[in-house]
C-alpha cells in the first residue's frame, strides 16, 4: 500500500482529525454518560462524596457533599486537585462531580455575597474535624452575623480556656470556611490573624458583613 505523503506546512494531518478536540456529539455523548454512571452511583449509594465548583467574589470555591451534607468547602488558593486528593483519602476515593446537587448551597453562598443572608441553611457533615478542633467549629456558628469574637474568647466557649493556639489550629483546618465563619475570629487586639483564604478574604468577608 502507498503511504500518504506528509500534509503540506501548516495544513492539520487528516489523520488525526478529531483527536484533538471531541466533536460536539461526542461532548454530548460524554456529558450524558457521565449524568447515567452519577444517576446510578447515587441510585446504588456507592458514591462516598460529590463535588462541584462555583463562582464567588473571593475566586473559586470547591463545594464537597457526603450523603449527610456539605463536608469540604475550598478556596482557589488551597488547589483543588489537592483538596480532593485529600478528600479521597479521608472520606472515600469514590468522588464524582455533580453539577446539580449543590444548587441550592450555591444558591445561598450567592445570597450572602449579595448581603442578604445571614444565616447558612444547608446539612453539613463535620466528620474531618475531632475532638477541641470540633468544638471550636460547633461554636462557630454562633458567632453572631457582623460581629467577632477573639481566639481567646473562643477557646472559653468551647471549654478550653487555656487553649488559644488550638483555636487558631481549628479555624485555619476548618473544612467548612464561610459556612462555617472561622472569619470571625480576630486577635485580641483586633487584628485580623490568621485565615486560610488570605488575609484579603477575610478582610473582605468582615467587611461585607459589616456593611451589611
Amino acid at each position: 500500500m502507498t503511504p500518504m505523503p506528509p500534509a503540506p506546512s501548516g495544513t492539520p494531518d487528516p489523520t488525526l482529525a478529531g483527536l484533538t478536540r471531541p466533536a460536539p456529539d461526542d461532548t454530548a455523548r460524554l456529558e450524558a454518560l457521565h449524568a447515567a454512571l452519577l444517576e446510578h452511583a447515587s441510585a446504588a449509594s456507592v458514591l462516598d462524596a460529590t463535588y462541584r465548583v462555583v463562582d464567588s467574589p473571593l475566586g473559586a470555591l470547591l463545594l464537597a457533599a457526603t450523603d449527610v451534607g456539605l463536608v469540604r468547602v475550598a478556596y482557589a488558593v488551597e488547589d483543588h486537585d489537592r483538596v480532593l486528593d485529600a478528600l479521597g483519602e479521608r472520606v472515600g476515593s469514590r468522588i464524582l462531580k455533580d453539577g446539580k446537587r449543590f444548587d441550592d448551597a450555591a444558591r445561598q453562598l450567592d445570597e450572602y455575597f449579595a448581603g442578604t443572608r445571614r444565616v447558612f441553611d444547608v446539612p453539613v457533615d463535620l466528620r474531618l474535624a475531632h475532638g477541641f478542633r470540633l468544638d471550636v467549629l460547633r461554636h462557630l456558628t454562633a458567632i453572631p452575623y457582623g460581629s467577632t469574637e477573639s481566639y481567646a474568647e473562643v477557646a472559653v466557649a468551647a471549654g478550653s480556656p487555656r487553649a488559644v493556639r488550638a483555636v487558631g489550629s481549628a479555624c485555619a483546618t476548618n473544612p467548612l470556611p464561610i459556612v462555617v465563619p472561622c472569619h470571625r475570629v480576630v486577635r485580641s487586639d483586633g487584628s485580623l490573624g490568621g485565615y486560610l483564604g488570605g488575609l484579603p478574604a477575610k478582610e473582605t468577608l468582615l467587611h461585607l458583613e459589616r456593611a451589611a
